[in-house]
């Protein structure tokens, strides 16, 4: 049997939507949700169908929910399991072209957010996702490493050190640590935890939060704000603190138009577009986001002095052996940071130094592996880099029982394989490294990401 809803948050919701309003959205919360992912357009697959959800092109709704643990193209990164309505930060910028950008994802664990925004803003741009919670940033991390892009920094810093990167970003989002009363339908322990004081604490932290988002916002950039709550003190209630704190230096962006059939509700507060997803109304879960932009100014880009020196050269010969590893060589960078390789774009790579230098960084770029007597030993985030390149190694294709094998780390047949290190593929799609010495195979795959679990 379920938990019931909270009291107060029955009350709540009866005041600010009206009692028949109330009474709908209690009703979606007791049923079933929909299961939805979100492809990845730079590594195509022959992956789950369905309906498309219609606020992000990249996202589908399945008929029914699958084991996707067992599924080696989520191990991939041919797609991501997300909430529907959480894509829609998709939508909000889809009017803009900012290939190239630079977005800081203030709140990004587990991730689903910030490979949204690595895929909008390519293999050129940059992403800083950043959570205060550092085992959840290795989570994000490994989620950062299976999409693939290589052009994610993972940090774990207190918003104000984030902040003193002052007018850096095109686009700053703060998915905001709410109540969760968006997660309602989905988890009981959601209902039991929350309270009325954990929603005022919210408040305070979310102000807190985005006023240094607004600091990293460079003038003319854009400011998402949104969370996974119905109730107005942390929506619309944080919302009008931010037009009363910054005012004037607040625009409206262009028109985000929403079809009908979506069941979004939109409203404005002063320049800001707001959208309240309820699961009466919309086919995915509670989510309430807002958006608008600082007034263009001459940008004065801040960045902190460095604290320390994060990245060492690499000696000649080893960077001849790890550069044949990608496609596009000419726009690659390779560094040692600790005993490791790593790779980072030509294009961005000044701005990840700066902020390797300046911030706790739990991962970013590509974690290429150890050059060791001529040969690279490579880590497993190079097989799962959109910009491998295929010559460089031998390959060889599993099918799903082998490869699911192949992700328990168990036995992997030699025969497939040449002699030396191998990229382990599923239709077609990249999931990892074996090494083939005579009659047996090293099984490559990290022990922390096995699969466990049994059928």
């Amino acid at each position: 049997m379920r938990t019931p809803l909270p009291i107060e948050f029955v009350a709540r919701m009866r005041c600010e939507l009206g009692e028949s309003e109330a009474e709908r959205l209690f009703a979606a919360l007791d049923t079933e949700p929909a299961t939805s992912i979100r492809l990845n357009p730079f590594k195509p697959a022959s992956t789950y169908d369905g309906e498309q959800v219609g606020w992000c092109r990249w996202g589908r709704y399945l008929a029914e929910r699958p084991q996707f643990t067992f599924d080696p193209l989520l191990h991939a990164g041919a797609y991501y399991v997300q909430e529907a309505s959480s894509q829609f930060v998709a939508h909000l910028l889809s009017d803009i072209d900012i290939e190239g950008g630079r977005v800081l994802d203030m709140c990004a664990a587990p991730g689903g957010k910030t490979t949204i925004y690595s895929t909008l803003v390519g293999r050129s741009g940059l992403v800083v996702a950043n959570d205060i919670n550092h085992s959840r940033t290795l989570a994000l991390a490994d989620n950062v490493q299976r999409w693939g892009l290589g052009n994610v920094v993972v940090t774990c810093n207190e918003p104000a050190h984030i902040g003193s990167f002052e007018e850096w970003f095109d686009v700053v989002a703060v998915d905001a640590p709410c109540s969760g009363e968006g997660m309602f339908r989905k988890m009981d322990e959601a209902r039991s935890e929350w309270s009325v004081a954990s929603v005022e604490q919210c408040v305070v932290r979310q102000r807190e939060i985005l006023t240094e988002a607004w600091r990293a916002l460079r003038p003319g950039g854009r400011l998402i704000y949104s969370t996974c709550t119905f109730n107005a003190a942390e929506d619309e209630g944080v919302v009008e603190w931010l037009v009363k704190e910054y005012g004037d230096d607040i625009l409206p962006v262009a028109d985000v138009v929403v079809d009908e059939s979506w069941g979004v509700v939109s409203s404005r507060i002063g320049a800001f577009q707001c959208f309240h997803f309820y699961p009466h109304r919309a086919k995915g879960e509670g989510f309430f986001a807002a958006v608008a932009m600082k007034r263009e100014a001459k940008v004065r880009r801040v960045t902190p002095r460095a604290r320390r020196k994060v990245f060492g050269p690499l000696a000649a010969a080893d960077n001849k052996v790890a550069i044949k590893w990608f496609k596009e060589p000419a726009n690659v960078v390779l560094r040692m940071v600790g005993d490791t390789i790593y790779a980072y774009s030509a294009e961005n790579f000044e701005d990840v130094m700066a902020l390797s230098e300046s911030l706790s960084v739990v991962y970013s770029g590509v974690a290429v592996g150890h050059v060791f007597k001529g040969r690279l030993k490579p880590d497993h985030a190079l097989s799962l880099y959109v910009g491998l390149n295929d010559d460089a190694v031998a390959s060889a294709e599993l099918n799903e029982e082998e490869a699911v094998e192949y992700l328990r780390r168990g036995e992997v047949a030699a025969s497939k394989f040449e002699d030396g290190i191998n990229v382990v593929r599923y239709r077609g799609m990249p999931i990892g490294f074996v090494k083939r010495i005579g009659a047996r195979c090293n099984n490559m795959y990290p022990k922390d990401l096995r699969i466990i679990k049994t059928l």
